[in-house]
């Protein structure tokens, strides 16, 4: 029986491409050396409705942990729907997990890299953790010369690889990494798990891991204590003669979000490893593998609430309420403005920062830029992202809400980012430490953020104030004030370098001059009009 007539409801997102909608990303790539030119066939691959509904669908079907065989021999296989294989083919063939490594050319490679990063996240985010840490794990291998000799060539491959087979039969590999366990969590020094030598670089390493992510990995980065104290080993799936190896997965998590990603607790039984470095350098030689998957953190969240305020801008142009737009409606601009405004600082300071993990190797300022800026923009955005979610949510009403909107898998995403690789109160205090260890060179970032934005509003009185935090006795006590200050230091450089004056100035006056106050009640000024044209760009 036909009752009514369905009218006002908003149509589904068309398809369309990431690169050339987004102008704050554009403007970011061109401010930090990067091309919005070579990434508009990327963009319009990942914006279809059809990429984003393989998102839905590897959620919706998350993978599955088989410990055993029919026989009742121990298999330790997870298996994922076929929507996450198509997606993480799709980002495997764009070099998402190597393309940093490759070995030809110079220029934007972390910065174009980071675009593209930001573009997949919000299609679906859960399978850039094997991305991230494959990625990364470059940096902690360099610690084993030989071992990257071996493991790079099929790092670098594109043809992604789903078969549970021994990694030298692959011509493109993953890698995970494990850090944590039960008694220790983020105090890795407190790790109980034991490797033992057998020969050579090889050990036998006997423990657990409480968070082993994507344990279909071809092999881990873990952490064991050996003789000389907590120390890197690289553990594969498969021992040199073919057999399995000895990781046991216990069970997968049954976590809020990133639900298309398998994370695993695991056991470990005398399983086969190598040596990565020196031992008791472990910490040392992990924690370059981390610093590249925070800023991934950084850029991934900051992606998640682009996709976030798009989906709730297209509802806003299309729903009527009270006899008008509701992009119409006073408030609801307000509203939108300010998100856009956290938005575009989030994008801007993302991509600055990927341009200085390009410089690092041979500027000695960048590297230090990179080594501050990296924990305060993770603190920032990731801490800030699900927040803002909540509030794209809230501008589709209770549409919003059913898990037939897009905007519930994106906020559900939007904490782990702010977790995983340091929680809120460890990347503070990481600031600290940097601080610490190096006080000249982090006076001198500290003073290349003031200089940066030297003409907005609070920018001096925000320098002054990290400065003054930093030196007081209770610094300790107060590192979230100075992560949280930092980051809206850095972020007003960077939306000055490449952000309209308007919304530069709107930052300053709105997040530095004064704390922020709720979504839509932060007085914007002439920036509103130009936040809200520059969220979706017709083409």
């Amino acid at each position: 029986m036909t009752t009514h007539e369905v009218f006002n409801q908003t149509p589904p997102l068309p398809d369309h491409n990431l690169m050339a909608t987004d102008r704050p990303l554009c403007d970011a790539l061109m401010a930090n050396g990067g091309d919005p030119g070579s990434l508009q066939e990327f963009g319009e691959r990942w914006g279809t409705a059809g990429r984003f509904d393989l998102g839905r669908l590897a959620n919706e079907n998350p993978p599955v942990l088989q410990t055993h065989d029919a026989a009742g021999r121990r298999r330790d296989e997870v298996t994922f729907h076929p929507a996450y294989h198509a997606l993480m083919s799709a980002s495997m063939a764009d070099g998402l997990h190597a393309s940093t490594w490759e070995p030809a050319g110079a220029g934007a490679r972390h910065v174009e890299r980071a675009a593209r990063l930001f573009m997949i996240s919000g299609v679906e985010a859960g399978h850039v953790c094997p991305l991230t840490m494959t990625h990364a794990s470059v940096a902690a291998l360099s610690a084993g010369p030989a071992h990257l000799a071996e493991w790079l060539p099929r790092i670098r491959g594109r043809a992604y690889d789903s078969r549970f087979i021994p990694f030298w039969d692959k011509s493109a590999v993953t890698l995970g990494m494990g850090m944590t366990e039960k008694q220790g969590g983020t105090d890795v020094r407190a790790n109980t798990t034991r490797a033992v030598k057998t020969s050579g670089d090889e050990y036998a390493l006997t423990g657990h891991k409480w968070f082993l992510s994507a344990p279909m990995c071809d092999a881990f980065l873990v952490l064991a204590q050996a003789a000389g104290g907590l120390t890197c080993f690289l553990l594969p799936r498969f021992r040199p003669d073919g057999s399995l190896n000895t990781p046991y997965l216990q069970r997968l998590k049954d976590k809020l979000g990133n639900r298309s990603n398998a994370s695993a607790e695991v056991e470990f039984d005398k399983a086969f490893c190598w040596l990565i470095g020196e031992e008791g350098r472990g910490l040392a030689t992990i924690l370059k593998m981390v610093h590249l998957t925070r800023l991934d953190c950084a850029v991934a969240s900051a992606g998640l609430v682009r996709k976030g305020l798009v989906f709730a801008h297209h509802h806003a142009r299309h729903r009527h309420v009270f006899g008008k737009i509701l992009l119409d409606q006073p408030l609801m601009r307000s509203v939108l403005a300010d998100l856009a405004l956290e938005s575009e600082a989030m994008t801007a300071l993302a991509v600055r920062l990927a341009r200085s993990f390009d410089g690092a190797e041979g500027d000695a300022r960048e590297a230090a830029f990179a080594r501050l800026v990296t924990p305060a923009s993770k603190f920032g955005i990731c801490k800030r992202a699900p927040n803002l979610l909540y509030e794209l949510m809230e501008c589709l009403g209770g549409n919003g809400y059913v898990e037939e909107s897009p905007l519930p898998r994106l906020y559900r995403e939007a904490p782990v980012n702010a977790i995983w690789e340091g929680s809120g109160n460890v990347i503070a205090l990481d600031i600290l430490r940097m601080v610490a260890r190096d006080r000249d060179a982090a006076g001198v970032i500290i003073e290349d953020l003031v200089t940066a934005a030297v003409d907005l509003p609070g920018v001096r009185e925000t320098g002054a104030a990290v400065r003054q935090a930093l030196a007081a006795p209770d610094a300790e006590a107060r590192a979230r004030f100075i992560a949280d200050r930092l980051y809206a230091l850095a972020a007003a450089g960077a939306l000055a370098a490449s952000a309209p004056p308007e919304i530069a100035t709107a930052w300053a006056r709105t997040r530095l001059v004064t704390p922020a106050g709720m979504m839509g009640s932060n007085p914007l000024g002439d920036s509103a009009k130009p936040l809200l044209e520059r969220i979706f760009t017709a083409i």
